[in-house]
């Protein structure tokens, strides 16, 4: 599933194709992919507008449109949104064309469970899943207390924590267990028992590998591509996630393997306190 690093990717390679770009029209090859506003149609309200900027909330990507509505793309698991600069067979994959003035987006989701919906740009924060999220990781206005203050209002383990998107916003399973072998954080240490120097620690380092991830073009080991369909590189850089069994690579000792918060996790008890 993309997460922030990925999601910011493919917004900023977006943003120098399609910025300013008119929607001639859109057509919709699986209906159940795109969610209209009710009593509206979902083609017609493309049509004729100008994506008039690009930004991201979470692991959402959002498209503003000069009519005062907002495409919001859930990727989830296997979504893309790949931009082509002439006009590009369909694959069996593709839900959605939308047609620009110059080029085409190719929105297209093996697993089906991504969803491109349109909304009225006033009303934006009243979208439900976008209202819960937690803050922004990279916002100024994000720092070591506010992280302190959204942990606390949980007791669970770290790592359940940080994938609670309403504790923070874009974080999945990637760049959590990557942020908590920087950290030095065992990823089922209960929140309670985190030291003020532990969190001051975990917040720059959930800040350095998200950073680290958006210049890599994210992470890529299956589905992910950016919206020129370039694969990221930052797999190439991961000190623990998906390393289970092989050696650490700052101490040497064999990484550790388990189930913590219903996911798979891997760290190294030679590092992580």
């Amino acid at each position: 599933m993309p997460e922030l690093p990925e999601v910011e990717s493919i917004k900023r390679t977006l943003e120098k194709n399609i910025l300013k770009k008119r929607i001639l029209d859109a057509k919709i090859f699986w209906p159940s992919a795109v969610i209209s506003v009710p009593g509206e149609d979902f083609v017609e309200l493309l049509k004729d507008k100008i994506i008039d900027g690009l930004s991201r909330r979470g692991k959402y990507l959002l498209l503003h449109l000069d009519n005062n509505y907002t495409l919001i793309v859930h990727f989830r698991m296997t979504g893309r949104l790949v931009y082509y600069k002439e006009k590009t067979t369909v694959d069996k994959h593709t839900h959605v064309v939308i047609c620009l003035e110059q080029g085409e987006l190719h929105y297209s989701d093996i697993r089906k469970f991504g969803r491109i919906q349109i909304v009225s740009t006033e009303n934006i924060h009243d979208v439900p899943f976008l209202a819960k999220l937690g803050p922004e990781p990279l916002d100024e206005s994000f720092n070591f207390i506010l992280l302190g203050q959204q942990l606390a209002k949980k007791k669970s383990s770290i790592k359940a924590a940080l994938l609670d998107q309403t504790v923070l916003a874009g974080l999945g399973n990637i760049y959590t267990d990557e942020a908590l072998f920087k950290a030095g954080v065992l990823p089922q240490r209960n929140i309670e028992s985190l030291k003020v120097s532990e969190i001051i620690l975990l917040y720059d380092s959930i800040c350095e590998v998200l950073k680290e991830g958006i210049k890599a073009g994210g992470t890529s080991f299956r589905d992910y591509r950016d919206a020129n369909g370039n694969k990221g590189l930052f797999q190439e850089s991961l000190m623990v996630y998906g390393r289970a069994g092989q050696a650490c690579k700052v101490c040497g000792q064999k990484l550790t393997k388990a189930k913590v918060a219903g996911r798979t996790t891997v760290y190294c008890l030679g590092c992580q306190k």
